[in-house]
């Protein structure tokens, strides 16, 4: 077994773990590969495991995938999206996670409309108000939505976080539980056009806490492939 399938392996078993803990099915969790600047052939080893959704940082590194990884597979963009870019990626991602300017929202509608689809995204929220992280912030989340509500392209499917990076994953608990208590709050306001069901939120160092708080997908790169190289 090579060690990307021992690594999915074992992630798969805690995550297992975390939704009994959190009295939930582990079916109700994706895991997300995080494959940002690993190599086909390396992301292959993951897919044959049976992860076939895949999430990029960057538009580049999905358009430079795409082919050569074939069908079957679901990507995500993750990271910060410029609205010059959206173009690229519009009839590639099934997800949006990180929408969080109203221009960005615009120029994803404005796509969408020419290429005759909806696109699923989730609203960034910067749930611990750090100045290195995009997001808005979890009071302008309500406003932000019912503008999003109104557009035909769009469907918000729910909420996305990148939490502070901790030693101590306990550490980032309470951001999880404010994000999961933002979407009830949100959903009991019963805007039109927006039933949120996904929390995507927990990395490779604090996904367990997430699960245990209500994430329906964990974002998970380092402890699926290893250490990344950036130097390639």
């Amino acid at each position: 077994m090579s060690h990307i399938a021992e690594n999915i392996k074992a992630v798969e078993a805690k995550i297992a773990a975390a939704a009994r803990r959190s009295g939930r099915k582990k079916e109700g969790i994706l895991l997300l590969a995080v494959s940002k600047t690993q190599s086909v052939d390396v992301i292959r080893q993951a897919v044959e495991c049976g992860l076939t959704s895949l999430g990029e940082n960057k538009v580049q590194e999905i358009m430079d995938k795409y082919e050569p990884m074939g069908e079957g597979i679901h990507w995500h963009l993750i990271g910060h999206l410029q609205t010059n870019k959206v173009k690229y990626i519009i009839d590639k991602v099934d997800m949006i996670h990180a929408v969080e300017s109203l221009k960005l929202a615009e120029e994803i509608e404005r796509r969408a409309a020419a290429k005759g689809l909806v696109m699923d995204i989730l609203v960034e929220v910067n749930m611990a108000d750090e100045d290195s992280k995009y997001g808005i912030t979890p009071k302008n989340a309500e406003e932000f939505i019912r503008e999003l509500a109104k557009k035909e392209h769009l469907r918000v499917r729910g909420l996305m976080t990148v939490a502070p990076f901790v030693e101590n994953p306990e550490d980032n608990r309470e951001y999880f539980r404010q994000m999961k208590q933002l979407q009830v709050d949100i959903n009991a306001k019963k805007i039109d056009n927006i039933v949120m069901d996904v929390l995507s939120m927990g990395m490779t160092g604090d996904y367990e806490v997430a699960i245990e708080e209500g994430a329906t997908i964990v974002r998970v790169g380092t402890g699926i492939f290893g250490e990344r190289d950036y130097s390639k």
